[in-house]
């Protein structure tokens, strides 16, 4: 049996009910990885399970044993995305905005700043499920997200991070669009890997 992938909830993520601020385009994600887990991967593990039950002692039977574990947390995920899911308030960063609402750093938000030493960075404020530091996506609970929230141009904040204290000046605030990384199928999933002897009718007898 292929070892899966089951991502682990970030550090950050909310664990007590309340609402999850998120993108139309981090919604579709977690709805993609939903219907991926629920239609085929959890289906994929179970033919797997049943047909290593099929094989008589379960005591010493990896794929058996490798399989219940997958589809617990198979499971797991998905009650986790169902509640996320659930729990979603949609901010689009493309709606027109005016007032404040288009001036000042909130959900959604581009920001352009510098730090004490002149060193420029771009960041989008995005939902705890859309972090992405390779893109320089942040989390708006974070400590860099909750530092910008509410600045203005021309504005000057202040980070409290584990490293210290940083001073940042913002440069730009604008809303524009976001690109989340779309779910792609995990390498290694039981649903994408080839049929296995397993799954093939026997040729002996």
């Amino acid at each position: 049996m292929r070892k899966g992938f089951t991502r682990k909830p970030k550090a950050d993520e909310p664990t007590t009910p309340g609402k999850n601020y998120i993108t139309p385009a981090g919604l579709q994600r977690l709805k993609d990885e939903h219907e991926f887990l629920l239609t085929r991967e959890r289906r994929a593990v179970t033919d797997v399970v049943t047909w290593a039950a099929s094989n008589g002692d379960r005591s010493e039977n990896a794929d058996y044993h490798y399989g219940k574990r997958r589809l617990r947390q198979i499971d797991g995920r998905i009650r986790f995305l169902r509640k996320r899911m659930e729990a979603a308030e949609v901010v689009d960063p493309e709606t027109p905005r005016t007032g404040q609402a288009a001036t000042k750093a909130f959900f959604g938000a581009t920001v352009r700043y510098a730090n004490a030493a002149g060193v420029e960075r771009v960041v989008s404020i995005v939902g705890t499920d859309e972090v992405d530091l390779a893109r320089n996506h942040i989390s708006w609970v974070s400590p860099l997200g909750r530092a910008l929230l509410k600045s203005a141009e021309g504005d000057s904040v202040v980070l409290q991070a584990p490293g210290g204290t940083e001073y940042l000046d913002v440069l730009e605030v604008c809303y524009q669009r976001i690109p989340v990384e779309p779910f792609r199928v995990p390498l290694g999933s039981e649903s994408s890997s080839k049929p296995s002897r397993r799954s093939t009718p026997t040729d002996e007898g």
